[in-house]
């Protein structure tokens, strides 16, 4: 059984062919925001639908980490190890500190309560950005059915903790993610619930003061969508996609897949050297080892 398909030849440097795509935990029923803590030798992940952040660990399998989770969605680690949560439940970005108490990041813009935050990432300054589509408050599935305040904006939080919209244009932006360098941002739109959006990955050039231009259309996966986005250390991007992972050279085109039997929400790379990208996909998390480390 193959676990990957060749698009690109360069690809197959990227794979080993013994390095099987590995079921490491199911029975959820809508999995996202994976997050490695290599210092605590663990995978989390959220449990959207029932309301729950789980831990991974090797050998000893998952656990609960936190329930209630305020319906946790994406997730990442801040320049200080801490772990950074978006909560469609709170409509807020939240940062749990080392004791376990929990500091509020953002709920609010301009006075008005933030939709659902989906997916973050933490900048090399230590600004936070995250993505706020409406995919939250839109059912009782994934949070609570509620009124939608504000436009589907990108945000960010510098270290001083002011706020802004960096990006206004977007039907729902989805997952972001930098590149190495940090002078590319790549936004995925998955388009408003229920509609016929146009659904996309788009780059942005990240000038000085974190400035952004562009926001030219960068690849359209298919099958599916691109929702959760990382980057290995050359600059290729690896999304999520309706048939697994998809890796996309720094030119956009589609060098190959990873092949996953149920259909992929977010990825991260982590394992001992990052080498290893931990996937989560509907109902369960997998993980396979590849020749490829993430970005830092």
């Amino acid at each position: 059984m193959s676990f990957f398909e060749i698009v690109d030849p360069a690809f197959g440097q990227f794979v080993l062919g013994n390095a099987p795509v590995k079921q490491i935990a199911t029975g959820f029923d809508w999995v996202e925001g994976p997050v490695w803590f290599g210092d605590q030798n663990c995978l989390l992940f959220s449990d959207i639908p029932n309301n729950r952040i789980m831990r991974w660990i090797p050998g000893l399998g998952t656990s609960i980490f936190r329930e209630p989770s305020n319906f946790s969605n994406g997730h990442t680690r801040d320049r200080q190890g801490r772990l950074i949560s978006c909560e469609h439940g709170g409509r807020r970005v939240s940062r749990t500190e080392y004791d376990g108490s929990i500091t509020v990041i953002a709920d609010s813009y301009q006075g008005k309560r933030l939709n659902s935050p989906n997916d973050v990432i933490v900048a090399s300054d230590g600004a936070i950005w995250f993505t706020d589509p409406h995919y939250g408050i839109a059912t009782d599935y994934e949070g609570y059915k509620s009124e939608q305040e504000l436009p589907c904006n990108v945000y960010r939080v510098d270290a001083s903790g002011s706020m802004s919209a960096v990006l206004t244009d977007f039907n729902c932006p989805n997952g972001l993610a930098f590149s190495p360098d940090e002078k590319k941002l790549y936004v995925a739109d998955t388009g408003r619930m229920h509609s016929n959006d146009p659904q996309h990955i788009r780059v942005f050039n990240v000038g000085e003061n974190w400035r952004l231009t562009g926001g030219e259309v960068f690849h359209v996966i298919t099958p599916g969508c691109a929702d959760g986005m990382r980057l290995d250390s050359d600059g290729n991007l690896w999304s999520s996609a309706r048939d697994g992972v998809h890796c996309i050279a720094p030119d956009g085109h589609l060098m190959g897949k990873l092949l996953v039997p149920e259909t992929v929400s977010n990825i991260c790379f982590g394992g001992r050297g990052k080498h290893k990208l931990f996937i989560t996909a509907t109902t369960s998390v997998y993980s396979i080892s590849l020749n490829r480390s993430g970005a830092l």
